[in-house]
């Protein structure tokens, strides 16, 4: 595995030597843009690998894209390759149809720490509630960002993670559109919970078999590849490609849907996501089953 090579993969040619959180940040941002949040691989009969080597291979040299546990596992060794003070932490995502957070341990994020401070990276949760920059880790405080406002709060040795929404205007304003601005849209909204406690990413392997395979899983109903966009981001889940621009107008976002064909499916993953995939993909959409960790709003 070569550092270098990663870089090269999400086009970072910034500075390397200096640790600081302007380099956390600035190659974060990169990876974002350039590495989508995809669970392809389940939907074209492959098997989702945890280890650091076969998620390197995956990302790096087949320019491929991964969820959380690829994603901020790659993340952790570029950072800690680099010379970070860096570990993984588990999170439970909160599912708003049952009001409560996962009993398991079902996310994987980073604490980086740089010059004494320590900040969540997390590179891995994709669509709407993905954050664009490291999060100092203090409690109660609002660190707004071209998403929205995001904020941790601590109780009792437990992080909660969450977001407040924008408005939003469903449509292209010059044509048949909608506004959506209940109070619902203008509330905080929880993302999931965390603790401090370092993990090993063999930690992650039963929920990460659990998540691929179980036909109740989320990932398995749903096909979904995202891409952070530099005014927001675009997602493909099934046949339907939506797009969002942050802060299109005063405190509302701009969301834009299309509706594909099978054959326009493998087009679209390669102009806007960058991927060739090497089996068939079997996009499918179950409508009839929703969860936070997919949420355009």
């Amino acid at each position: 595995m070569n550092i270098q090579d990663y870089f090269a993969r999400i086009s970072y040619k910034g500075p390397t030597e200096e640790l600081s959180l302007e380099t956390v940040t600035a190659i974060f941002q990169h990876h974002i843009r350039s590495v989508p949040f995809e669970n392809l691989s389940i939907h074209c009969g492959e098997t989702i690998k945890l280890d650091l080597e076969s998620v390197y291979d995956k990302i790096v040299k087949h320019n491929r894209g991964g969820w959380c546990m690829e994603n901020n596992h790659l993340l952790f060794w570029v950072f800690r390759t680099m010379g970070y003070e860096i570990s993984l932490l588990g999170a439970s995502v909160y599912n708003s149809h049952e009001n409560t957070y996962s009993k398991d341990i079902n996310h994987l994020l980073l604490k980086v720490v740089v010059d004494g401070k320590a900040y969540i990276v997390d590179g891995g949760f994709g669509i709407a509630y993905q954050m664009w920059q490291p999060m100092e880790l203090v409690s109660g405080k609002d660190q707004p960002q071209v998403p929205g406002i995001f904020r941790f709060t601590e109780d009792g040795g437990v992080w909660y993670f969450d977001k407040f929404k924008r408005r939003q205007q469903k449509g292209h304003p010059d044509h048949s559109s909608s506004c959506s601005d209940e109070p619902s849209d203008l509330t905080c909204k929880k993302v999931y919970s965390f603790t401090l406690q370092q993990r090993e990413i063999e930690e992650f392997q039963p929920q990460n078999v659990y998540l691929q395979t179980a036909p109740e899983s989320l990932f398995v109903k749903k096909s979904i590849c995202s891409l952070q966009t530099p005014s927001g981001f675009r997602v493909l889940i099934g046949w339907t490609l939506t797009e969002m621009t942050y802060s299109y107008t005063d405190n509302m976002d701009l969301v834009e849907t299309t509706s594909l064909t099978d054959e326009e499916v493998e087009r679209v993953l390669w102009k806007q996501f960058s991927i060739r995939l090497d089996k068939k993909l079997v996009p499918v959409n179950n409508t009839f089953y929703t969860q936070d960790y997919v949420t355009i709003s």
